[in-house]
């Protein structure tokens, strides 16, 4: 469990073994890679991974946002786009790759704004299998990338989307739209809804969000549909 610095000075936290057969890139929400998201790496650690969380907000120092300050997180959402984000995703799969990780090995989750890079990470032919926890910009497009609906035909990986039915920012309607247009695509897309879930769901450090039920079912579920879509290096 430590931080690394790759070579073009962009931070990473670590967990796990390089010897582990899968390696997972675990995208951060609105708030930084905190001790939740770390906590979430450190948890896939634990299921047999080599996990990796990349710093995001790098460029502005990567800060820690508390979760009841959304203004600064909507600042350092701010300062995000497409080619950076796309850097930071490539560099990351190229530090995996030096410990002999490659797309079929790799899955990536992503949770919150994670949800929608993890989207992104997977039209981009470098991971194997990717999983959005409640990803927004399901219609309209976030950080300079076209929204989940227009991307969608691009994705080259299987696909699997979780999503509460009380998540107020993310209506079912536009879950539904995104089920619509993954569902005929050659590669393997499922959406699954929790009813009872709102935004936020799986992170126990907001208790006014975490629900319990919801956050084990799709954790299970994520690392079965891992297990079914990756292979060993």
């Amino acid at each position: 469990m430590t931080e690394k610095i790759l070579p073009n000075q962009f931070p990473v936290y670590v967990t796990g073994s390089p010897d582990a057969p899968l390696a997972v890139i675990v995208i951060q929400e609105a708030f930084g890679v905190n001790d939740h998201i770390r906590s979430v790496a450190d948890r896939f650690a634990d299921s047999g991974y080599f996990a990796v969380a990349p710093e995001l907000f790098h460029r502005a120092g990567s800060p820690e946002v508390p979760y009841d300050d959304f203004p600064s997180a909507m600042k350092y959402l701010g300062g995000l786009d497409r080619e950076g984000l796309t850097n930071d995703l490539n560099a990351t799969t190229d530090f995996l790759a030096t410990m002999g990780y490659h797309a079929p090995n790799v899955a990536v989750v992503g949770y919150c704004m994670g949800g929608a890079v993890s989207f992104y990470a997977a039209t981009l032919g470098t991971v194997g299998a990717a999983v959005s926890f409640y990803g927004g910009g399901v219609e309209t497009g976030r950080f300079g990338l076209p929204s989940l609906l227009e991307l969608a035909p691009s994705l080259k990986c299987p696909w699997l989307g979780l999503y509460g039915d009380l998540d107020s920012g993310i209506p079912v309607e536009q879950v539904e739209a995104l089920r619509r247009a993954t569902a005929p695509l050659a590669v393997t897309t499922e959406v699954v809804r929790y009813a009872d879930a709102g935004h936020g769901f799986n992170c126990d450090a907001r208790p006014a969000a975490f629900n319990e039920e919801a956050s084990l079912d799709a954790t299970r579920r994520t690392l079965e549909f891992f297990e079914a879509h990756l292979v060993a290096k």
